[in-house]
């Protein structure tokens, strides 16, 4: 019988010198192909123009509401829906609302939370004082209505 020889190790080695390049090229594409949005509004948004307007000093104490009839009106119908943040809610979550947004802010900011309301010109009355009337349930005092620039005389 022939004597069989033990094979030597064979070495596995990889080669990393392409690693940093593919790296980078990955780095690139997610860079490039990543969008940066606040939120994506779920209602139509006309909004109405102003007479007086005034700007806002401190933007991390405002929270944004959103007013107007669905885009999609299959799905949502046809009435006026609230948007807050990415989600639609109904008027009696705005309490829950207002208080998670207050959570975000330090104790000393959470009284100077001030509530954004966005609402389309084609909305009717009613469905701003039902969220004015929930954001005084939640003690949310200071509201002010999102406009546009002033109209020209």
């Amino acid at each position: 019988m022939g004597k069989f020889k033990k094979k030597t190790k064979a070495e596995t080695n990889i080669p990393t010198s392409a690693l940093p390049d593919i790296i980078f090229m990955l780095l690139f594409f997610f860079m490039v192909t990543t969008v940066l949005r606040e939120q994506e509004i779920l209602v139509e948004q006309k909004i109405p123009q102003a007479t007086q307007l005034q700007k806002l000093q401190k933007k991390t104490l405002i929270s944004y509401l959103y007013l107007g009839k669905p885009k999609n009106t299959a799905l949502y119908g046809q009435e006026p829906r609230i948007q807050a943040n990415d989600v639609l809610i109904n008027t009696t979550d705005i309490i829950q609302w207002v208080n998670q947004e207050k959570d975000n802010l330090s104790e000393a900011e959470r009284d100077q939370i001030t509530i954004s309301l966005k609402a389309d010109k084609e909305v009717k009355m009613g469905p701003v004082s039902d969220i004015q009337f929930e954001l005084r349930e939640a003690d949310a005092r200071k509201l002010m209505y999102a406009s546009v620039g002033k109209i020209q005389d």
